[in-house]
């Protein structure tokens, strides 16, 4: 089972991505080759995976949150079939096997109807279907997400892997075609070195840096942290969608981000314009975060829950035998 450490790694991930082992060590107060040890350790283990990908927002891609319910006996094949696809992400079968959550990316001046028609099965197991626009992510880019109450570094040591890395100024520029070697290298493994990144684009490691450098300053290149929480021992994942006043909208999305439970909130078009993804340890501990911490936040008019049963795809990998692996793996 991993530990404290491992969930102070993984939060040290999401603040920065290739943070090196030496200054990660530095900032949580253990040695180098601990911190590679534990963190090979999690990759092997199938636990955690480091993806770089190119920002779809340079191609104006959008995303959008579809749920589809369907006749319990086959939920499972079609789930299965929408996570092989490279352009939805986030499979979770919820609902006691009848509903199907997923993120799709798709380029935003598509029409619902097309999308629909081209992304959405035609099945006649397929009972309803909602589709929304994520309209904007809440929490501080790069360090949202959820790691674990136990493991969540301090305000300073945040500071500390975060102060070197200044965010992209003016708009977001498109990876050149030239970097496509260094993107798809990238895509297998957010943290290969130079080195390892040189001999797979054949490139020198010069450059390798200097493209590296170039695209993260622009924007152009975001890095996914996939995660099991459920070998920390969270086993409860829950959707909530949210009825929020719209004056209080951005008050309220951005204080259930700070929450530990959060791992998602986006704004989201239609009935319900506010969803939250909360990981938890068990039953009660997923009720006392409703009936304790988010009863307190003023301005929720509404709500409704779907309880993940099993995930079939986080943003990056799927989930493979109890595993975070490639696709193209699995």
């Amino acid at each position: 089972m991993p530990d404290d450490l491992d969930r102070k790694i993984i939060h040290a991930l999401r603040c920065a991505p290739r943070v090196s082992f030496r200054r990660l060590g530095e900032v949580l107060d253990v040695s180098e080759q601990t911190v590679a040890r534990r963190y090979n350790a999690l990759c092997r283990s199938g636990v955690l995976r480091v993806v770089g990908t190119g920002n779809p927002a340079v191609h104006g891609q959008a995303e959008w949150i579809a749920r589809l319910r369907c006749r319990p006996d086959a939920t499972g094949p079609l789930a299965g079939s929408l996570a092989r696809r490279p352009e939805v992400a986030y499979t979770t079968v919820a609902s006691g096997g009848s509903e199907i959550i997923c993120v799709i990316r798709s380029p935003a001046d598509i029409s619902r109807d097309d999308l629909l028609l081209r992304h959405l099965p035609r099945a006649g197991a397929v009972l309803d279907v909602s589709l929304d626009l994520v309209l904007h992510g809440f929490g501080t880019p790069g360090t949202a997400g959820w790691t674990g109450r136990e493991g969540s570094l301090t305000p300073d040591q945040v500071l500390r892997l975060t102060s070197d890395r200044p965010a992209p100024e003016g708009p977001v520029l498109p990876a050149a075609d030239e970097d496509t070697p260094l993107i798809d290298a990238l895509a297998e493994d957010g943290r290969a070195t130079h080195t390892r990144l040189a001999e797979l684009t054949g490139w020198s490691k010069p450059r390798v840096a200097r493209r590296l450098e170039a695209l993260e300053a622009a924007g152009s290149l975001t890095y996914d942290i996939d995660v099991l929480p459920e070998r920390f021992g969270y086993e409860v994942n829950a959707t909530l969608w949210l009825q929020v006043g719209l004056s209080r909208l951005h008050r309220i999305g951005e204080e259930v981000a700070a929450h530990t439970e959060c791992a998602f909130a986006g704004a989201i078009s239609g009935r319900h314009n506010l969803m939250v993804v909360v990981i938890c340890r068990d039953t009660p501990d997923l009720y006392r975060y409703l009936s304790d911490r988010l009863a307190h936040v003023e301005g929720i008019n509404g709500y409704e829950i779907s309880i993940r049963e099993r995930r079939l795809k986080q943003s990056a990998s799927l989930i493979h035998h109890g595993r975070l692996v490639p696709q193209a793996i699995a």
